[in-house]
């Protein structure tokens, strides 16, 4: 019997990828194990290995497309003493992309119209909308498809995640006339309510304001989605809540100097050099480990309280940014942490991170004081509930037992999720932050 070779799921909130390479070939045998093909996700690229042995009968999606749906056929392959082309045609059969609802338990999570009187025309799924008509849960390119052909959303039945309406539901409803024509609103009734602010003005709206050939479309890809997503998720859920403090450096990039000039040789090169940056991160860890009511992740059931501090840390790459997580960072030494953040940072680059590598974690840093900027305040990433914004250090004039003197100072801004981490929690951990960096000698022992 034909197997089918499915689009993966390599994150659990994945849901598209882009095929980005082939490496095997129809015909090719293969085993359980082999790496048959490079997945790019929003993040990083991956190989996917197959699952059982057999010959490639059929490759279904080829090389370099993009936005193939979790769990779609991608390819076929015939099992040992099997006829290669009987099983090509067996799959094509068998096979066509799997609805990324199927493969979902119900959620939850997206309201839900409710339950309709059994009717007579079948529908695979609800119609996308919100209870009381306020949201219709589809794709943009969804929305553009059914604009374009005068069909109401809150008529076509999504099979995507939730009930998301996507193009495919839009297609089948052109072609089959199953959706109902949109229709303007009548006189004097009230608007339904607006889209959220933060999904901005539509695209049509906006080049209306420019003359044309003033500029050029540029698609978003898959990770500036994702970020976009992301951002509003956490600016519309999660209550930000800021404070800032002055941490005078002087004693730590005296430290930093001395630990540098220390390290050993291997190869001609010294086996590590600490950053600024590596002394922030171990700062936030310990900081994190004194106040541990601090080291914490909301849910509406339960404070996750987490036992070791995880801290993310922000590396910008092109199109967007990555946070690669350095793990129980309260328990490793600056030279590790030095260490494995190159290597991390090296690979978020060249977009080969693991989920794991870039996934989870219980706080981050935001580190733009190498390009200047003095203070900013960042977003917090959830499922984290705070993240340390950090200026760039510069020479200050500060007052020391009532006299004028130069240091070097940074400004460095806690953003905190309020639901969980308040006000005087939030100063508290920031205070312990600022006793590390201003006596950094506590991180050594």
């Amino acid at each position: 019997m034909p197997i089918n070779i499915t689009m993966p799921a390599l994150s659990p909130t994945m849901e598209e990828g882009n095929l980005a390479k082939w490496l095997v070939k129809e015909g090719d045998k293969v085993k359980s194990g082999d790496v048959i093909a490079e997945i790019e996700t929003d993040k990083a690229t991956m190989e996917v290995e197959a699952v059982d042995e057999g010959t490639v009968a059929k490759i279904v999606v080829p090389a370099g497309t993009d936005g193939v749906k979790v769990n779609a056929l991608i390819a076929v392959l015939a099992a040992d003493g099997e006829d290669v082309a009987a099983a090509a045609k067996g799959g094509n059969g068998a096979a066509a992309p799997a609805p990324a609802a199927k493969a979902e338990a119900p959620a939850p999570a997206a309201p839900s119209a409710p339950a309709a009187a059994p009717a007579a025309a079948p529908a695979a799924a609800q119609p996308a909308k919100a209870e009381g008509g306020a949201r219709i849960f589809s794709s943009p390119l969804a929305r553009r498809l059914a604009k374009d052909a005068g069909i109401d959303l809150s008529a076509v039945a999504g099979t995507g995640p939730h009930g998301r309406v996507v193009k495919k539901d839009v297609e089948a409803a052109v072609s089959g006339g199953a959706a109902k024509p949109a229709a303007a609103p009548a006189a004097g009734a009230a608007a339904p309510a607006a889209a959220p602010l933060a999904k901005g003005m539509s695209e049509d709206a906006v080049l209306k304001l420019f003359e044309p050939g003033s500029y050029e479309l540029v698609p978003h890809d898959g990770m500036r989605k994702t970020i976009a997503k992301r951002l509003v998720e956490s600016k519309q859920t999660i209550p930000h809540f800021y404070v800032s403090v002055d941490c005078e450096l002087d004693a730590l990039l005296a430290l930093r100097a001395q630990l540098n000039a220390a390290a050993p040789e291997q190869g001609g090169k010294p086996v590590y050099k600490l950053s600024v940056n590596d002394m922030v991160i171990k700062a936030l860890a310990l900081a994190l480990r004194d106040v541990p009511n601090a080291n914490v992740s909301w849910t509406e059931s339960n404070m996750v309280k987490h036992k070791h501090a995880d801290v993310g840390v922000a590396v910008s790459i092109p199109g967007g940014l990555i946070t690669p997580i350095i793990r129980q960072a309260e328990l490793k030494s600056l030279s590790a942490i030095s260490n494995e953040m190159k290597d991390l940072g090296q690979r978020a680059k060249d977009r080969k991170l693991k989920p794991e590598e870039y996934q989870g974690g219980t706080t981050a840093v935001s580190n733009m004081g190498m390009m200047g900027v003095k203070n900013f305040a960042a977003v917090v990433n959830p499922p984290h509930a705070t993240i340390l914004a950090v200026g760039a250090g510069e020479e200050r004039v500060v007052v020391k037992n009532k006299l004028m003197v130069i240091a070097n100072v940074m400004t460095v801004t806690l953003s905190t999720d309020h639901r969980c981490v308040d006000g005087a929690l939030g100063a508290e951990l920031l205070g312990a932050f600022k006793r590390y960096i201003e006596n950094p000698m506590g991180m050594l022992v």
